[in-house]
């Protein structure tokens, strides 16, 4: 998995931001998401399993999808 989040910034970027979103701190997941990238960690691959997923949905412009 690192190796593709290595080659594209945008997916890394959505990991991290998911990972933050989800674990906002030390109560939820022990280390940074770098470190977490490193050590390639369960909430890592759980964030990295999100972004790669939502990544058709938000790169499809055909469509704007209503929140409400």
């Amino acid at each position: 998995m690192q190796l593709e989040l290595r080659h594209d910034l945008r997916l890394r970027t959505a990991a991290s931001v998911i990972y933050d979103a989800v674990y906002p701190g030390p109560e939820w997941a022990p280390v940074s998401f770098e470190q977490a990238e490193r050590l390639e960690t369960v909430h890592y691959r759980q964030a990295v399993e999100a972004a790669l997923l939502v990544r058709p949905v938000l790169g499809d412009r055909a469509e704007q999808l209503s929140l409400i």
